[in-house]
């Protein structure tokens, strides 16, 4: 099984890029642009990574964005998490980037988009990975400031494929954000959000009435609404489900009580990733392989899990036929 997890071909649509920052480039980075990190070693940042809940990653999450400041900065960090994709056989990612985290130190949206860009652009070249940008607003910010973002991103629209919302998600529901993503649509954008990760299922109908989202970014909570469920499954709503993440953020206590089972016999429209990889102990092949560990997945669960992972990313119908034929062609 483990086998058959390395060689199928996969898509990644839930991915943090601040959240691939390992240690070793946060030093390295910090080291570079001459930035204060509360770690005094390599050891002491993983000691660190030891989460209660979302907002006590957050807090470490931020800490550690600091080091991200140049084009360089932002290329190198996309560039050492696709090749974790090249390792993992993931041919198509769909990259989320918080551009207010950095903005807000001073940082040009210009150098944040750029550096990620390029770095994809030589994926593709080198690699043959398709990519997606995909920019989202901080929740725990104002709507107002959401506003002022969009602004920002509509010179370089051509790059961002879609919106989404992220960050603390409790006390912070998706209806605080409803006009910004009304004009987000407006432009044309693809609309995604975070929703019922921590706070209860009434999120993700927020996310689904009144922002008019394509997909849902965790949703685990879903489970608690029949109707809900049902509801999901009639429309094959897309969920970004994130199990190491969900483990690591006590979501869950431990893999055994995960929910993924459950909601893909369900027969909804889920898909593993890796969320923040390199906070939760994992890139996305580790979450195959913890789920295939943990719970009673099959091999057929594995191959529903990562052709979902395609028919639900923001390609062309054309190259997700391509794509699901190169999964069929492992499997022959």
């Amino acid at each position: 099984m483990i086998d058959l997890i390395q060689k199928l071909p996969k898509a990644e649509l839930h991915l943090h890029i601040e959240g691939s920052l390992e240690p070793e480039l946060m030093f390295r980075l910090a080291r570079k642009n001459n930035v204060d990190i509360p770690y005094k070693d390599i050891e002491d940042v993983r000691r660190a990574y030891n989460f209660t809940n979302l907002q006590s990653f957050l807090d470490i999450y931020y800490a550690g964005a600091n080091v991200l400041l140049t084009r360089d900065d932002f290329y190198d960090l996309t560039w050492e998490y696709i090749l974790k994709c090249v390792e993992d056989n993931v041919i198509h990612t769909e990259i989320f980037f918080d551009p207010q985290t950095h903005t807000e130190r001073g940082v040009a949206f210009e150098a944040i988009i750029t550096g990620i860009k390029e770095a994809l652009a030589d994926a593709k070249a080198k690699y043959g990975i398709t990519s997606c940008i995909i920019m989202c607003f901080l929740r725990h910010l104002s709507q107002e400031a959401a506003f002022e973002t969009l602004e920002q991103a509509m010179a370089f629209k051509d790059d961002i494929i879609g919106v989404g919302l992220d960050s603390s998600e409790l006390g912070n529901p998706p209806s605080k954000f409803k006009e910004v993503f009304q004009k987000a649509k407006e432009a044309g954008f693809k609309l995604v959000a975070h929703a019922g990760e921590e706070a209860d299922f009434s999120y993700i109908y927020e996310a689904l009435d009144l922002l008019n989202i394509n997909r849902i970014d965790h949703g685990v909570q879903s489970i608690k609404s029949p109707e809900l469920m049902q509801r999901l499954k009639d429309e094959q709503m897309p969920l970004t489900v994130c199990p190491n993440s969900n483990i690591e953020l006590r979501v869950f206590d431990n893999y055994k009580e995960h929910n993924i089972k459950e909601l893909l016999d369900y027969g909804l429209n889920i898909s593993v990733n890796s969320d923040d990889p390199a906070y939760f102990k994992g890139y996305v092949n580790q979450n195959f392989i913890n789920l295939y560990e943990n719970l009673p997945i099959t091999e057929e669960d594995i191959i529903t899990l990562v052709k979902n992972s395609f028919r639900s990313a923001f390609i062309s119908d054309e190259l997700k036929e391509d794509y699901l034929a190169k999964v069929d062609a492992v499997l022959q």
